[in-house]
This record gives C-alpha cells, structure tokens and sequence, in this order.
C-alpha cells in the first residue's frame, strides 16, 4: 500500500525512520549521478572557463573540482563508490574520461546520446534492476551546488528511510529564496509527519517554471523548489514511469534481456536512435504528482547553476570567483 493515497493513514511511526544524522546507510542503497546533460544554457560561461565546449558538470565552476567532483565528494560520504552509478553521454567522453578513471564499467551508464532526463533514469533503473532489484535508490544531478553537504546529505538519508516507510518515491524540496520563474515548484499537500526539522508531505501538483507573478504567490503558500534529488525503490520508480509513459517504458523493457550483457550497447544505440527527447519532471513526475511526497529542505541553500546570472549569484553570496 502507498500510504499517501490512504486517508487513515496520516503520519507514520518515527520507531521507523531512522535517526538522520547517522551518515551510514545499509547495502541496499545505490546513488545515480546524472551527468549525461550538455548544459547549453551554461556554454557562454563553460567556453570563458574552459576554452571548449564542455557541459558545465566537467568544468570547475565553484570549488576546487568540477561540478561532477563536487557531487561525487558530495555523495560519497553516504553511498560507498561500488554502489555509485553514473549516467553519461558518448560524446561527452573526452571530458569525463579522466574525472572518472577508475570507476568499473558496470557503475557507468552510456547514452548513446542525449535524449532527455525520462530515458536517461529509466536506462539507470533496468540496468540496476539487473544489479539489485531489491535496492533503494537516490537520483542526484551532476550540476548542482549545496551550501551544507553534510547537512543535505543527511536529510536524503531520511528520505530514504521515509521513501521505504511510505512505498513512495520522495522527492527533496528547497525552502525558496525568492519567487523564481525558472525553476520548477512543487506544491505540497497536507502534513504527513515532522522529525526535528524535517517535514515530509504528499505532494498536490507541480509547477513547472511558473511566471513571477504565479511563484511569488506558490512562494507565499509555502511551496518549494524542485531540487530534483529523489529517492524510493527501484520497483517504485518503475512502476511510476510505466504509468506516466507506457510507450517508453515498453521500449526499454524490450531491451532488458540485453542489458549487462555483451549485446547490450547495440541494441541500446538501436533504441537510441529512435527516441524522443523525454523530460522526467514534465513527463512523469507532473503526471504522477499524488503518488509522491516530499521533504522540506531548510538546511541548506541550493542553486541548479543554470544560468551565468544564477552561477555569478551564487559565487557572489558564498564570496568567490569562478574558478580558473
């Protein structure tokens, strides 16, 4: 039973939500880096940087490494690098080659091209289906900055706990500093259960890249930007795609008995050349939107780095440059 969709059930039992400052989690607990982006909105800022056409993940905007560095260090103090995946794209491998020297072939997932996040993270589940189908899994963008690493970590922690707890996909949501059109918003619902300072609800809709007018009103009644960290079961996430987007759910099904198998880059680059490009917030979660919930983040400041304007924001409130 999901427990959102049941009105007896309005909160659930602390006893089953472990305490969230632990920093260890159990082996049924895989992190997907999703890094097969081109980040072209970037790319007038990327070429100053860099001097070529990389998607801002493997340039050095803030911090001593790339953005893909700074989400890998990120991850890697809750999910142990064996149970770390990484979501790519060919074309991009002049420029991730050696940020990841070393990670084995099965951790890394590749796109023949980019067609959007929805294929991308269904690719990711059936191959980890493959690797551990019992496993919860947590999606992190590779092209994100975090205030407080440790703190936001831990708050992904209990939204596992509570995604496990629930039977649902739980989504992280960000307190919003301002009403912002560019980002997506996600309205919650009723109150499910507070831990401390963490509140977790049913989520009611989303909206995506409202106009300012519209989020300085989702602002004012309590609505948050979509961070677009989730996490829930694989069987979870699955069963979610399947009903948003039949059609390219099947497709990939078909493609299952091929996947970590020697066959599985050809028919994978078959698929590939036949698809769509696919968003997974408008296309799945927006559709499914009551059957997930959602963790009010507080912790931490957060910025998507989507623009030069939001990267020279941020630098500017944390007081640094870009990086050279």
């Amino acid at each position: 039973m999901n427990y959102l969709n049941n009105p007896q059930k309005t909160s659930f039992p602390n006893s089953q939500i472990r305490g969230y400052s632990t920093g260890t989690i159990s082996d049924d607990k895989w992190a997907v880096i999703l890094a097969g982006g081109d980040g072209s909105r970037l790319l007038p800022l990327t070429r100053k940087i860099a001097g070529d056409e990389r998607p801002k993940q493997f340039c050095r905007i803030i911090g001593k490494g790339t953005l893909l560095d700074e989400t890998r260090q990120r991850v890697a103090g809750t999910f142990p690098a064996a149970k770390t995946m990484f979501v790519l794209t060919e074309k991009h491998k002049r420029f991730y080659d050696v940020i990841l020297a070393g990670v084995p072939r099965k951790n890394l997932i590749m796109q023949p091209e980019n067609a959007g996040t929805a294929p991308a993270i269904l690719y990711s589940l059936l191959r980890l289906e493959q690797i551990d189908p019992e496993a919860s899994v947590a999606f992190f963008p590779s092209d994100h900055y975090f205030s407080d690493n440790k703190a936001f970590m831990a708050e992904v922690e209990y939204a596992i706990d509570a995604a496990r707890s629930l039977r649902a996909i739980v989504l992280l949501g960000i307190e919003p500093e301002s009403p912002d059109e560019e980002y997506g918003w996600i309205e919650p619902n009723r109150t499910l259960s507070v831990d401390k300072a963490l509140t977790i609800s049913p989520v009611r809709r989303f909206w995506e890249k409202p106009s300012r007018a519209m989020a300085a009103k989702l602002m004012n009644r309590g609505c948050l930007w979509n961070s677009f960290v989730m996490v829930g079961t694989v069987f979870s996430f699955l069963k979610m795609i399947r009903l948003a987007t039949p059609e390219l759910y099947m497709r990939f099904v078909s493609i299952r008995p091929e996947l970590c198998t020697p066959g599985e880059e050809s028919v994978v680059r078959n698929l590939y050349a036949g698809l769509s490009e696919s968003n997974f917030s408008r296309d799945v979660l927006a559709p499914r939107a009551t059957d997930l919930a959602v963790v009010r983040v507080r912790s931490s400041k957060w910025s998507d780095l989507g623009s030069p304007f939001r990267v020279l924001s941020t630098l500017s409130k944390i007081g640094a440059a870009v990086s050279a």
